[in-house]
């Protein structure tokens, strides 16, 4: 297989191709962002409950089985 050269893109060119790239994005509005963030908090909290009610749970299981001993 022949191996294809990659020519270098200059400083210039990166630049307008990332311009390029990014008009082609379809960029949220900012009530989806808003209303996204809300929902990404929410569900932090919950887990955050979750997960210290599991630690909570073991800690209690572990110390008592620490104490048999």
């Amino acid at each position: 297989m022949a191996e294809e050269k990659k020519s270098k893109t200059s400083p210039a060119e990166f630049v307008n191709q990332v311009r390029t790239e990014t008009s082609k994005v379809t960029w949220p509005t900012r009530e989806e962002t808003i209303r996204t963030a809300i929902f990404v908090f929410i569900l932090v909290v919950i887990l955050s409950l979750f997960f210290l009610g599991i630690d909570t749970v073991f800690g209690g299981i572990v110390n008592w089985l620490l104490s048999l001993y």
